[in-house]
């Protein structure tokens, strides 16, 4: 059983790459300047944006729905694992760039974890 403040702290700590990524992807549809000249930074092609805004909010989406919920983390470590690989790939900063998705992944992870009694019992020793 777990108490309210671990629940509340979980979903705090969830609530956080939801707007981020809720805004990420949403700002895809609109495709400002900001948003195009970084993909296409990232060596992706202008007519892939809204294709990526679609399957990051799908997956965001999962993830805050509570039934859904394991599913979308898995599937935003995918999509932040490519984020990771990109970056990596163009020669970007660590600590500005490459980093960054890994400190979602780690956010999306730690408030599940939190907030979610199933994943609590697997326990840390059988994800090591």
């Amino acid at each position: 059983m777990q108490s309210k403040a671990t629940l509340w702290a979980g979903r705090v700590l969830s609530a956080l790459p939801i707007l981020f990524l809720s805004v990420d992807s949403v700002m895809k549809f609109f495709k400002p300047q900001q948003v195009v000249e970084a993909t296409t930074k990232l060596g992706y092609s202008e007519d892939l944006i809204i294709p990526l805004g679609i399957i990051l909010l799908i997956c965001t989406v999962l993830y805050a729905i509570p039934r859904t919920t394991m599913l979308g983390a898995i599937l935003l470590t995918g999509y932040l694992g490519g984020a990771v690989a990109s970056h990596v790939r163009i020669g970007d900063s660590l600590f500005g760039h490459i980093l960054f998705p890994v400190y979602v992944g780690f956010m999306v992870w730690g408030g599940l974890f939190l907030r979610n009694d199933k994943v609590r019992q697997l326990g840390v020793r059988h994800w090591l």
